[in-house]
Protein backbone atom coordinates (compact mmCIF):
# COMPACT_ATOMS: atom_id res chain seq x y z
CA UNK A 1 0.00 0.00 0.00
CA UNK A 2 2.72 2.42 0.96
CA UNK A 3 4.58 1.78 -2.29
CA UNK A 4 1.56 2.98 -4.24
CA UNK A 5 1.52 6.33 -2.47
CA UNK A 6 3.50 9.42 -3.25
CA UNK A 7 6.77 9.45 -1.27
CA UNK A 8 5.92 12.80 0.37
CA UNK A 9 3.00 11.27 2.22
CA UNK A 10 3.07 8.70 4.95
CA UNK A 11 1.30 5.38 5.21
CA UNK A 12 -2.43 5.46 5.23
CA UNK A 13 -2.59 8.76 3.36
CA UNK A 14 -4.85 8.56 0.30
CA UNK A 15 -4.12 12.06 -1.07
CA UNK A 16 -3.05 11.80 -4.74
CA UNK A 17 0.36 12.98 -5.84
CA UNK A 18 0.46 16.76 -6.30
CA UNK A 19 0.89 18.40 -9.69
CA UNK A 20 4.51 19.36 -10.29
CA UNK A 21 5.11 22.76 -8.83
CA UNK A 22 6.52 24.29 -11.98
CA UNK A 23 3.63 23.20 -14.23
CA UNK A 24 1.25 25.95 -13.15
CA UNK A 25 4.06 28.48 -13.24
CA UNK A 26 4.92 27.57 -16.82
CA UNK A 27 1.27 27.87 -17.82
CA UNK A 28 0.94 31.31 -16.29
CA UNK A 29 4.19 32.42 -17.90
CA UNK A 30 2.91 31.27 -21.28
CA UNK A 31 -0.30 33.20 -20.83
CA UNK A 32 1.61 36.32 -19.88
CA UNK A 33 3.78 35.98 -22.97
CA UNK A 34 0.71 35.65 -25.18
CA UNK A 35 -0.79 38.77 -23.59
CA UNK A 36 2.40 40.73 -24.04
CA UNK A 37 2.68 39.64 -27.68
CA UNK A 38 -0.96 40.49 -28.46
CA UNK A 39 -0.42 44.15 -27.50
CA UNK A 40 2.17 45.01 -30.19
CA UNK A 41 0.30 42.94 -32.78
CA UNK A 42 -2.92 44.80 -32.03
CA UNK A 43 -1.13 48.15 -32.27
CA UNK A 44 0.38 47.23 -35.65
CA UNK A 45 -3.01 46.11 -36.98
CA UNK A 46 -4.76 49.25 -35.75
CA UNK A 47 -2.09 51.56 -37.18
CA UNK A 48 -2.28 49.69 -40.50
CA UNK A 49 -6.06 50.07 -40.49
CA UNK A 50 -5.84 53.79 -39.75
CA UNK A 51 -3.26 54.16 -42.53
CA UNK A 52 -5.63 52.42 -44.95
CA UNK A 53 -8.48 54.78 -44.02
CA UNK A 54 -6.19 57.80 -44.36
CA UNK A 55 -4.99 56.71 -47.80
CA UNK A 56 -8.51 56.15 -49.13
CA UNK A 57 -9.98 59.34 -47.79
CA UNK A 58 -7.05 61.53 -48.71
CA UNK A 59 -7.79 60.54 -52.31
CA UNK A 60 -11.50 60.97 -51.64
CA UNK A 61 -14.37 58.50 -51.90
CA UNK A 62 -18.18 58.49 -52.03
CA UNK A 63 -19.80 58.63 -48.62
CA UNK A 64 -21.14 55.21 -47.63
CA UNK A 65 -23.30 55.21 -44.52
CA UNK A 66 -22.67 51.55 -43.71
CA UNK A 67 -18.90 52.03 -43.73
CA UNK A 68 -19.17 55.29 -41.75
CA UNK A 69 -21.51 54.02 -39.03
CA UNK A 70 -21.94 50.25 -38.82
CA UNK A 71 -18.31 49.16 -39.14
CA UNK A 72 -17.03 51.58 -36.44
CA UNK A 73 -19.88 50.46 -34.17
CA UNK A 74 -18.81 46.82 -34.60
CA UNK A 75 -15.21 47.80 -33.88
CA UNK A 76 -16.34 49.57 -30.70
CA UNK A 77 -18.30 46.54 -29.50
CA UNK A 78 -15.33 44.23 -30.13
CA UNK A 79 -13.07 46.62 -28.22
CA UNK A 80 -15.55 46.76 -25.37
CA UNK A 81 -15.63 42.98 -25.15
CA UNK A 82 -11.83 42.97 -24.84
CA UNK A 83 -12.18 45.25 -21.80
CA UNK A 84 -14.71 43.06 -20.02
CA UNK A 85 -13.57 42.57 -16.43
CA UNK A 86 -10.11 44.08 -16.95
CA UNK A 87 -10.66 47.66 -15.80
CA UNK A 88 -10.92 47.29 -12.03
CA UNK A 89 -9.12 50.17 -10.33
CA UNK A 90 -10.38 53.79 -10.19
CA UNK A 91 -7.22 55.00 -11.93
CA UNK A 92 -7.64 52.70 -14.92
CA UNK A 93 -11.33 53.61 -15.16
CA UNK A 94 -10.46 57.32 -15.07
CA UNK A 95 -7.91 56.94 -17.86
CA UNK A 96 -10.34 54.87 -19.92
CA UNK A 97 -13.12 57.47 -19.64
CA UNK A 98 -10.70 60.31 -20.40
CA UNK A 99 -9.22 58.65 -23.50
CA UNK A 100 -12.66 57.59 -24.75
CA UNK A 101 -14.02 61.14 -24.34
CA UNK A 102 -10.94 62.52 -26.11
CA UNK A 103 -11.41 60.12 -29.03
CA UNK A 104 -15.07 61.10 -29.30
CA UNK A 105 -14.23 64.81 -29.33
CA UNK A 106 -11.40 64.46 -31.84
CA UNK A 107 -13.54 62.20 -34.01
CA UNK A 108 -16.28 64.81 -34.11
CA UNK A 109 -13.71 67.47 -35.03
CA UNK A 110 -12.43 65.24 -37.85
CA UNK A 111 -16.00 64.95 -39.11
CA UNK A 112 -16.24 68.74 -39.27
CA UNK A 113 -12.84 69.05 -40.96
CA UNK A 114 -13.43 66.73 -43.94
CA UNK A 115 -14.24 68.31 -47.30
CA UNK A 116 -17.70 67.34 -48.54
CA UNK A 117 -18.75 67.82 -52.14
CA UNK A 118 -21.10 66.24 -54.66
CA UNK A 119 -20.16 63.94 -57.54
CA UNK A 120 -22.62 62.18 -59.80
CA UNK A 121 -25.42 63.24 -57.49
CA UNK A 122 -23.82 61.62 -54.43
CA UNK A 123 -21.96 62.93 -51.39
CA UNK A 124 -18.18 62.72 -51.78
CA UNK A 125 -15.84 63.08 -48.79
CA UNK A 126 -12.15 63.84 -48.69
CA UNK A 127 -9.69 64.30 -45.83
CA UNK A 128 -7.90 67.59 -45.39
CA UNK A 129 -4.58 68.39 -43.73
CA UNK A 130 -6.50 69.29 -40.56
CA UNK A 131 -8.16 65.87 -40.55
CA UNK A 132 -4.81 64.10 -40.76
CA UNK A 133 -3.37 66.30 -37.99
CA UNK A 134 -6.34 65.41 -35.76
CA UNK A 135 -5.72 61.71 -36.43
CA UNK A 136 -2.08 62.04 -35.43
CA UNK A 137 -3.08 63.95 -32.29
CA UNK A 138 -5.58 61.24 -31.38
CA UNK A 139 -2.98 58.48 -31.62
CA UNK A 140 -0.35 60.50 -29.73
CA UNK A 141 -2.79 61.19 -26.86
CA UNK A 142 -3.88 57.55 -26.70
CA UNK A 143 -0.37 56.07 -26.64
CA UNK A 144 0.88 58.87 -24.38
CA UNK A 145 -1.88 58.18 -21.86
CA UNK A 146 -0.89 54.51 -21.80
CA UNK A 147 2.75 55.44 -21.13
CA UNK A 148 1.78 57.79 -18.31
CA UNK A 149 -0.46 55.20 -16.72
CA UNK A 150 2.32 52.63 -17.09
CA UNK A 151 4.60 54.85 -15.04
CA UNK A 152 1.94 55.02 -12.32
CA UNK A 153 0.84 51.38 -12.32
CA UNK A 154 1.92 48.79 -14.88
CA UNK A 155 -1.06 46.54 -14.15
CA UNK A 156 -3.52 49.34 -14.88
CA UNK A 157 -1.59 50.24 -18.02
CA UNK A 158 -2.02 46.71 -19.31
CA UNK A 159 -5.78 46.86 -18.81
CA UNK A 160 -6.22 50.26 -20.42
CA UNK A 161 -3.84 49.30 -23.23
CA UNK A 162 -6.49 46.82 -24.39
CA UNK A 163 -8.90 49.74 -24.93
CA UNK A 164 -7.25 50.82 -28.20
CA UNK A 165 -9.94 49.26 -30.41
CA UNK A 166 -12.70 50.62 -28.19
CA UNK A 167 -11.53 54.25 -28.12
CA UNK A 168 -10.58 54.41 -31.80
CA UNK A 169 -13.90 52.80 -32.73
CA UNK A 170 -15.72 55.53 -30.81
CA UNK A 171 -13.71 58.21 -32.58
CA UNK A 172 -14.35 56.81 -36.06
CA UNK A 173 -18.05 56.48 -35.24
CA UNK A 174 -18.22 60.12 -34.12
CA UNK A 175 -16.36 61.21 -37.26
CA UNK A 176 -18.74 59.29 -39.50
CA UNK A 177 -21.86 60.58 -37.75
CA UNK A 178 -20.78 64.24 -38.02
CA UNK A 179 -19.63 63.90 -41.65
CA UNK A 180 -22.88 62.13 -42.51
CA UNK A 181 -24.93 64.89 -40.88
CA UNK A 182 -23.01 67.54 -42.83
CA UNK A 183 -23.56 65.71 -46.11
CA UNK A 184 -27.28 65.33 -45.49
CA UNK A 185 -27.57 68.98 -44.40
CA UNK A 186 -25.87 70.06 -47.64
CA UNK A 187 -28.59 68.11 -49.53
CA UNK A 188 -26.09 65.61 -50.95
CA UNK A 189 -27.56 62.16 -51.27
CA UNK A 190 -25.73 59.48 -49.29
CA UNK A 191 -25.70 55.84 -50.37
CA UNK A 192 -25.90 52.96 -47.92
CA UNK A 193 -23.36 50.77 -49.75
CA UNK A 194 -21.59 51.11 -53.09
CA UNK A 195 -22.60 48.78 -55.90
CA UNK A 196 -20.01 46.31 -57.13
CA UNK A 197 -19.19 45.41 -60.76
CA UNK A 198 -21.58 47.92 -62.25
CA UNK A 199 -24.46 47.07 -59.92
CA UNK A 200 -26.59 50.01 -58.71
CA UNK A 201 -25.75 51.54 -55.37
CA UNK A 202 -27.89 50.51 -52.45
CA UNK A 203 -29.76 53.45 -50.99
CA UNK A 204 -31.44 53.83 -47.60
CA UNK A 205 -35.06 55.03 -47.26
CA UNK A 206 -34.25 55.96 -43.66
CA UNK A 207 -31.43 58.28 -44.77
CA UNK A 208 -33.66 59.81 -47.43
CA UNK A 209 -36.36 60.50 -44.85
CA UNK A 210 -33.79 61.88 -42.41
CA UNK A 211 -32.42 64.17 -45.11
CA UNK A 212 -35.86 65.54 -45.91
CA UNK A 213 -36.49 66.20 -42.23
CA UNK A 214 -33.13 67.93 -41.78
CA UNK A 215 -33.75 70.18 -44.76
CA UNK A 216 -37.42 70.80 -43.97
CA UNK A 217 -38.85 68.95 -46.97
CA UNK A 218 -42.00 66.85 -46.82
CA UNK A 219 -42.59 63.69 -48.80
CA UNK A 220 -44.80 63.67 -51.86
CA UNK A 221 -44.29 64.65 -55.50
CA UNK A 222 -40.86 66.08 -54.76
CA UNK A 223 -39.74 62.74 -53.34
CA UNK A 224 -40.96 60.90 -56.40
CA UNK A 225 -39.20 63.35 -58.72
CA UNK A 226 -35.94 62.96 -56.77
CA UNK A 227 -36.12 59.15 -56.90
CA UNK A 228 -36.89 59.26 -60.64
CA UNK A 229 -33.92 61.51 -61.33
CA UNK A 230 -31.65 59.21 -59.34
CA UNK A 231 -32.82 56.08 -61.19
CA UNK A 232 -32.30 57.80 -64.54
CA UNK A 233 -28.80 58.93 -63.52
CA UNK A 234 -27.93 55.41 -62.32
CA UNK A 235 -29.01 53.85 -65.61
CA UNK A 236 -26.99 56.40 -67.57
CA UNK A 237 -23.86 55.73 -65.50
CA UNK A 238 -24.20 51.96 -66.00
CA UNK A 239 -24.54 52.39 -69.78
CA UNK A 240 -21.42 54.58 -69.81
CA UNK A 241 -19.44 51.91 -67.93
CA UNK A 242 -20.44 49.22 -70.45
CA UNK A 243 -19.19 51.35 -73.32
Amino acid sequence: MENDLHPEYGAGCTTPAPIPRNFHGVEMSHRAEVTEMSGPVEIVLVVAGVGYVLARRLMGEPAQAKRMLVLPAVLTVIGLSDLSGQVKSPISLLFLVATAATSLALGALRGWSVRISQRDGLAFIRYTGTTVALWVLNLVIKFGANLILGAVDSKDAGAVGDSLLFTLGLGILAEGAVALYRALSADHRVMWTQGQDGAPHRMSPFLDTLQRNINGRAGGPEEGRWAGEWNTRSRTLRRDRRR
